[in-house]
């Protein structure tokens, strides 16, 4: 048999708050009011019920390769990579990714799957004064490579890819120019995203979202002191600590599964849910951490006074070679010699061969660049009558970013060590 040939499917999420501004770069027919009200509220609440989903079943596999590390990515862009990828997928390969994003087929048609992210795609590549944010699609097709139309209409219309021609044989250069595309959309945040490229490599597939969104209510930089966060029990780090005082803001106390959630919003109404489980619960949490339960907070916040809510600036990033973890949600076959892509081109050998997702994660005060704001800041608890409601994320704790409009999550973290880059 031939040498199979590699496709590399290729996915990079940035979520600045207050840092580097991205200019958007999607640009799929704009959406009007009376056209997105065509899609009916159960398809659009089923994608993101299906993202919520596969967001919880790949954390739980991210998180258990690596339990006391730092968790960082956007499902969102992993999910719109892959069904950007089950375009040209046929029979198992097709069934194995779209039942690994969570899709129940019986129910909802591939051909709907694909309508509904061509309809997430234009809601999130909408214009807003509040918020930044872009998401992109594109393709490097080998020269030698003939896409079928079919493949390259539908890529252009559900996923709004761009296409490139690329000489695969000048390894080098062929990085560089897929690199050099990442860089440039993240502002170089987003690099080198891609290596090891060889002369069977046939095609390249790449997503990347963007993110940056402001706090409805904004940390005081000059509020920012140094403080202990503590990674383990016997493990402290110094953090720049942000803080806010005298706040109402969504709260809910989980005394079932010992934890408590507060939720952030931006000026966009896009939001931010934060999730502290109590000293030492992380593990217990994450063994119980089910689609249902992320839902069950987010219904059961309330607006409550807080006194005092301590949360630590900081910058995190990560890179996963997915290959080697989607086969544990069931997407196995794209990755063997039995990868049925048939939709892509004639040419029957092509199976992906590697798939790589980076994600960098700042989390600061409105519009302030790292350390230089921080200082030390002695916390006075006394002087006030009556207990006081103090929420204070100096341990290990989750974090999922919502788009308003979808209710898609767009990210997911979890946040072991504030330093660890």
């Amino acid at each position: 048999m031939s040498p199979l040939l590699a496709l590399g499917l290729l996915v990079a999420g940035l979520w600045p708050t207050g840092h580097c501004l991205l200019e958007g770069t999607l640009a799929p027919e704009i959406v009007t009011q009376e056209a997105q009200h065509t899609r009916t509220p159960v398809e659009s609440l089923q994608l993101a019920s299906s993202n919520i989903d596969f967001t919880v079943s790949l954390y739980k596999q991210l998180a258990s390769k690596t339990p006391t590390k730092n968790v960082v990515f956007s499902p969102l862009s992993i999910s719109i990579a892959l069904a950007f990828l089950s375009l040209g997928a046929r029979d198992t390969t097709l069934t194995e990714i779209l039942e690994g994003l969570k899709f129940n087929l019986t129910e909802t048609p591939d051909t709907e799957v694909h309508r509904g992210f061509q309809h997430l795609l234009r809601t999130l590549s909408q214009p807003s004064a509040e918020r930044q944010l872009s998401v992109g699609n594109a393709m490097f097709v080998s020269e030698q490579l003939q896409l079928l139309d079919k493949f390259r209409d539908d890529a252009r219309a559900l996923y709004a890819s761009e296409a490139f021609p690329t000489n695969f044989q000048d390894s080098a250069a062929a990085e560089r120019l897929i690199n050099d595309y990442v860089k440039n959309r993240t502002r170089g945040k987003i690099v080198r995203l891609v290596k090891d490229l060889d002369l069977h490599t046939a095609m390249v597939l790449v997503n990347y979202i963007f993110l940056k969104a402001k706090w409805k209510t904004p940390f005081d930089p000059r509020d920012t002191f140094k403080s202990k966060f503590y990674v383990t029990k016997r493990r402290q780090v110094n953090v720049p600590m942000m803080s806010l005082e005298d706040v109402r803001l969504p709260y809910f106390r989980d005394r079932l599964l010992n934890c408590t959630v507060v939720e952030l919003r931006y000026t966009s109404n896009d939001s931010a849910l934060f999730v502290l489980p109590d000293e030492g619960t992380m593990e217990a949490l994450e063994a119980v951490l089910f689609p249902e339960m992320l839902r069950s907070w987010r219904d059961s916040l309330r607006m409550r006074f807080i006194d005092r809510l301590f949360l630590p600036k900081f910058s995190i990033s990560s890179s996963y070679n997915l290959e080697d973890i989607l086969p544990k949600l069931g997407i196995r076959k794209v990755f063997s010699n039995q990868a049925e892509l048939s939709g892509i081109t004639r040419e029957k050998s092509l199976a992906v061969s590697q798939m790589v997702h980076k994600t960098v994660l700042d989390v600061a005060e409105e519009g302030t660049e790292a350390a230089a704001a921080t200082g030390t800041k002695i916390v006075f608890l006394s002087g006030r009558i009556g207990p006081q409601l103090i929420v204070s994320f100096n341990r290990p704790f989750l974090l999922s970013i919502h788009h308003d409009d979808t209710q898609d999550i767009l990210f997911w973290a979890k946040v072991t060590n504030p330093n660890q880059a």
